[in-house]
C-alpha cells in the first residue's frame, strides 16, 4: 500500500543483512542524470507507477522504488511478484545479483560515513563491491510522522576468487 505522498507504507527489513534478488522480475525504467543526480525524478517515479498499474503488475512491496544513478544516465527499479510481461521494462535480474543492505537513518548528505562503511566489510569479505542504489522510504512531508528521514542503502557486490586469496593470504603474515 501507498501512502498518499508516495512513499511504501511497508519496506523488506533487510537492515545489515545480504541479499540475493538474482531471478527476481523488476519493472526497470531508465530516467535522465546529470552528474548523478536524477533529473525530473517524481516525473519519472509517477509514470513508472502508471505503467505498473497499466500493465496489471503487482508489487511485492508497493511504492519500494531502487535508484541507481550514474553520471548522465541512471534507472529506477520496483520489485515485482513473480510475473512476466511483454512490456520492455519488465525483466528479470541476473543470477546471482547479491546486495548488502543497510538502514541509513537521515538524509543523504549524511550517508557517507555507513556507505564507505558497507564498502568495507563489502571488502573484508572478499568480494568486489558494484553499483549502489538506494530507496528513498520517506519523504519530507511524512518523515516526523514517521521516525525521521530513512534511506536504504544497497550495494550490489561480487564474489571475487582472487580479492579473496589476497585478504587469506594477508590474515596469514
Amino acid at each position: 500500500m501507498l501512502l498518499e505522498c508516495g512513499c511504501p507504507s511497508e519496506y523488506p527489513s533487510w537492515h545489515n543483512k545480504d541479499v540475493d534478488l538474482g531471478g527476481t522480475s523488476v519493472h526497470l525504467m531508465p530516467i535522465p542524470t546529470l552528474l548523478h543526480m536524477p533529473l525530473a525524478y517524481e516525473l519519472y517515479k509517477g509514470r513508472q507507477q502508471r505503467s505498473i498499474d497499466e500493465l496489471q503488475l503487482h508489487e511485492t512491496w508497493p511504492g519500494f522504488t531502487l535508484t541507481r544513478t550514474g553520471l548522465l544516465r541512471g534507472s529506477i527499479m520496483h520489485l515485482l511478484q513473480d510475473e512476466s510481461s511483454l512490456s520492455r521494462y519488465v525483466q528479470r535480474l541476473p543470477y546471482p545479483f547479491h546486495l548488502r543492505s543497510h538502514l541509513h537513518q537521515g538524509n543523504l548528505s549524511t550517508a557517507r560515513k555507513a556507505i564507505t562503511e558497507m564498502q568495507m566489510a563489502i571488502f573484508d569479505a572478499g568480494h568486489r563491491p558494484r553499483e549502489l542504489y538506494l530507496s528513498y522510504l520517506t519523504c519530507p512531508r511524512c518523515s516526523n510522522q514517521r521516525g525521521g528521514e530513512k534511506i536504504l542503502l544497497l550495494r550490489r557486490w561480487e564474489k571475487s576468487e582472487r580479492l579473496a586469496r589476497r585478504l587469506q593470504s594477508h590474515r596469514r603474515s
